[in-house]
């Protein structure tokens, strides 16, 4: 679904800013202090989200620590009715 809205471009410091209405923030997802990415393009500029980065494999292994991660999920004895 697209939402146009026309908007003012105004003076901040030494840039150029555009206030995000609550009509397209809400839709977007947008919140304050959220990291976000422009694009200029032929068509005009795209805004978009940064999410946390895809990691591969070797990088989430290179984050695993055995101490804070390891070790057995179950418990050691039976907690119910198990039949062992």
């Amino acid at each position: 679904m697209a939402t146009t809205v026309k908007l003012t471009i105004q003076q901040w410091g030494n840039s150029l800013a555009v206030r995000i209405p609550s009509a397209v923030a809400r839709p977007a997802h947008f919140k304050v202090g959220q990291p976000v990415e422009m694009t200029l393009e032929e068509s005009g500029l795209m805004l978009k989200p940064v999410g946390a980065p895809k990691l591969t494999l070797n990088q989430k292994l290179a984050r695993y620590d055995a101490g804070l991660h390891g070790g057995e999920v179950m418990a050691s004895q039976p907690v119910g009715v198990e039949v062992l």
